[in-house]
C-alpha cells in the first residue's frame, strides 16, 4: 500500500451537555484534512470521541436529577451521532467511560510514568476552576475569575499524586523551537514557548474518590484516587490505538516512523496538548505528536459558543436539518479564519450558501450542463488547438490543486477554498468573455472557426467542473459528488485531447 500515515485527532468533549457548534467545527476540519489526505493517496485514521470521567459531567448529572452513568450516555450518543448530518467520515470513536480500550491503556501509561519516577503523592492547596478540570495560580485569573469561563475557583485542599513537569521544560521547549512538534498558527507556538519559559511547574494528576464521585479510572494501586480527567482524556489518542493490548494498531499509527500524529484543539486547551500531552509521552518514552493545529472559538454575539450556555449552544443537527449538510461544512470552511474568533448568525450562514452554492458554483455547473446540451447535443467536445480565452481557466484548473495542498498543510482551510474558487472565478470569465450563445449562432452561419472555438470553450468549462468536483470533494462531499454525476452523465469519459495535467487521477 502506498502513501504515507495520517493519523487525525479531534479531542474529546466533555458531555455534560449536548453538542454545540463549536465542536462541529473541529471536527468539519479533521474531516476535510483527512478526506484530503485519502483523496491524494495517503492512509489516513480519523479519530473522535467523548470525554465521559469528567467531575463536569457529574455535576450535570447531579444537577438534572440523573444517574452518572444514563446522563453521561445519553449525552455522548449525540456526540457519536453527529456522523451523518456533518458527513464524517471517522475510522475510530472512543468514549473513556466505557470502552475497554481505554482503561488498560491508561493504566499503562500510569505505570510508565510512575517507573521512570515521574509520579509522587504530596498534599496541596489551590484554586481549581471545574469547567476547565485545572488548578490555576492567583495570577493566572481574572479579577479572580478564571478567564476561560469567567466563574470564581473553588479552593481545594486534599492529597493527589503529581507528575513531575518541571523535569521536562527544556526538552520541550527545544522540541517546540526546532519543529520536531510543530504548533500551527505561529501565534499559538509561541504563546506555548513563553508558557514554558516562564516556568512549568508539577500538576496534580489524580482526585481523591471522594471528591470524585467515585466517577473515573482508578489510580493503579491506590483505589482511593481517581485519574485527573486530563491525563485520561489525553489517554485516548494511544489507548484508541491498543497502547496496553495487542492490537497492532498502535505500532503502525503510533509507534511507526515516517507517520504523521495530527491533533485538532481548539486554543483553550493548548497547554494540555502541547505542554502536559508530550511531557507525559516523554516520561513514558512514547513517540511524539508531529503536530498540533490549533483554531480559535466561534462565537455568537461576540460571546464565545458554550453547551451549558442556552444562549450561545448553536445545535449542528438542527442547522443541517433545516439547510442541509454542506452549506452548514461550507460555511465553517470559508468563513472560519485561520486566526481569530468567527461571529455566527444563520443569516451569515444563508447568505453564504445562496452567494457561493446557488448563485455561484450552483449556477456556474447548471449553465455549463445545459450549454453542452444546447449546442453539442450532452457530448463533451475535444479541446482542440486553438485556446481561445481559455488558457487562463485551464492554468487555474492546473494550479489549484497544488495551491489547496499549500493551504492544508498549512492549516488554513479558507485560503484552500479560495484557490479552488479561482476556478468558478475564472469559468465564469471564460464564459464572459468567449460569449458561447454568439459563438454557437456564428456556428450555424457557417463559421468553422467559431465552432473550434466554442468546442474549445466547452471542453474547458467541462474540465473545470471535473477539476471543481475532485478538488472540492473533502470539504464539500455531497455537493462535489453532484457535480461529479452532472459531468459523468454528460461527458463519460474525457476527451482524448484533453491535457493530461488536467485528469483527474
Amino acid at each position: 500500500m502506498t502513501g504515507s500515515r495520517h493519523y487525525i485527532t479531534t479531542t474529546i468533549p466533555y458531555v455534560n451537555a449536548r453538542p454545540h457548534l463549536g465542536f462541529a467545527l473541529e471536527l468539519v476540519q479533521a474531516d476535510t484534512l483527512a478526506r484530503h489526505r485519502r483523496q491524494r493517496g495517503d492512509r489516513v485514521r480519523l479519530l473522535s470521541g467523548t470525554d465521559d470521567n469528567s467531575l463536569k459531567n457529574v455535576l450535570a448529572a447531579e444537577a438534572a436529577g440523573v444517574d452518572v452513568r444514563e446522563f453521561v450516555d445519553r449525552n455522548a450518543d449525540a456526540f457519536a451521532a453527529l456522523r451523518d448530518p456533518l458527513a464524517l467520515s471517522l475510522d475510530d470513536f472512543i468514549r473513556t467511560s466505557s470502552d475497554p480500550r481505554h482503561r488498560a491503556g491508561v493504566e499503562r501509561l500510569w505505570r510508565r510514568c510512575a517507573a521512570a519516577g515521574d509520579l509522587y503523592r504530596k498534599e496541596y492547596e489551590g484554586l481549581y476552576c471545574v469547567g476547565c478540570e485545572q488548578f490555576y495560580p492567583p495570577e493566572e485569573l481574572v479579577d479572580g475569575r478564571c478567564a476561560e469561563h469567567g466563574t470564581e475557583p473553588q479552593l481545594v485542599a486534599e492529597e493527589n499524586w503529581f507528575f513531575r513537569l518541571s523535569r521536562y521544560a527544556d526538552r520541550l521547549h527545544r522540541l517546540i523551537s526546532d519543529g520536531t512538534l510543530r504548533i500551527e498558527p505561529a501565534a499559538r507556538r509561541n504563546e506555548v514557548l513563553a508558557l514554558i519559559a516562564g516556568g512549568l511547574h508539577d500538576f496534580s494528576v489524580s482526585r481523591s474518590h471522594t471528591r470524585a464521585r467515585g466517577w473515573g479510572i482508578p489510580v493503579p494501586d491506590d483505589p482511593d484516587q481517581v485519574v485527573y480527567v486530563w491525563w485520561d482524556a489525553l489517554g485516548n489518542y494511544v489507548t484508541s490505538l491498543g497502547h496496553g493490548t495487542d492490537d497492532p494498531a498502535y505500532d503502525e499509527w503510533w509507534a511507526a516512523d515516517g507517520g504523521r500524529r495530527v491533533h485538532l484543539v481548539g486554543k483553550g486547551v493548548v497547554r494540555f496538548h502541547a505542554v502536559y500531552w508530550p511531557a507525559m509521552l516523554l516520561s513514558a518514552g512514547l513517540p511524539l505528536p508531529t503536530d498540533i493545529l490549533v483554531h480559535d472559538y466561534l462565537t455568537v454575539g461576540g460571546r464565545k459558543i458554550s453547551k451549558s450556555d442556552d444562549e450561545t449552544a448553536v445545535d449542528p443537527v438542527a442547522l443541517t436539518t433545516a439547510y442541509g449538510t454542506d452549506p452548514v461544512r461550507w460555511w465553517l470552511l470559508r468563513e472560519v479564519p485561520r486566526v481569530g474568533d468567527a461571529d455566527f448568525t444563520t443569516e451569515r450562514l444563508v447568505a453564504r450558501a445562496d452567494a457561493d452554492f446557488a448563485g455561484g458554483l450552483g449556477n456556474l455547473v447548471h449553465r455549463i450542463v445545459t450549454m453542452v446540451h444546447r449546442y453539442r447535443g450532452g457530448a463533451v467536445p475535444a479541446l482542440g488547438t486553438d485556446r481561445f480565452a481559455v488558457a487562463p481557466l485551464l492554468d487555474a484548473c492546473r494550479t489549484a490543486p497544488a495551491r489547496i495542498d499549500a493551504a492544508l498543510a498549512d492549516f488554513d482551510f479558507r485560503r484552500a477554498l479560495d484557490a479552488a474558487w479561482t476556478i468558478v472565478e475564472e469559468a465564469n470569465r471564460c464564459i464572459d468573455a468567449t460569449r458561447p450563445w454568439e459563438l454557437a449562432r456564428a456556428e450555424r452561419q457557417g463559421n468553422t472557426s467559431a465552432a473550434e472555438r466554442l468546442d474549445a470553450v466547452l471542453a474547458a468549462l467541462v474540465t473545470a467542473c471535473r477539476v471543481l468536483g475532485d478538488e472540492l470533494r473533502p470539504f464539500v462531499p455531497e455537493s462535489a459528488a453532484r457535480i461529479s454525476r452532472q459531468v459523468t452523465a454528460i461527458e463519460g469519459v474525457l476527451p482524448e485531447s484533453v491535457p493530461l495535467f488536467l485528469r483527474s487521477a
